[in-house]
């Protein structure tokens, strides 16, 4: 998938020059990046659901609130990813 997005093959810094490889992204929709994102954050907050007493002693328990958080706008993320997936797929397909 091309995107129009021509980069430099080379770059000169100082007296060095650098040589750019040509590299394809492994995610280009980031669907995949997201749903491993959000699943680590409801790890988290599973793993310190059973620590909720202590937590809540040592004022840390938000710490459990930011992993529910993240993995709630995780989904969020992921369900914007997979539309954005869907719609560049239609605007490949004409």
């Amino acid at each position: 998938m091309d995107l129009g997005d021509e980069q430099p093959t080379q770059h000169e810094i100082g007296r060095r020059t650098y040589v750019v490889a040509p590299v394809e992204p492994l995610d280009v929709d980031g669907v995949r990046t997201t749903e491993v994102g959000t699943a680590l954050w409801l790890l988290g907050f599973l793993g310190l659901l059973p620590f909720w007493g202590t937590l809540q002693e040592s004022g840390r328990t938000w710490w459990l609130w930011t992993c529910l958080a993240g993995f709630g706008l995780g989904l969020c993320g992921l369900e914007y990813c997979r539309r954005r997936r869907k719609e560049r797929a239609q605007q490949a397909a004409r």
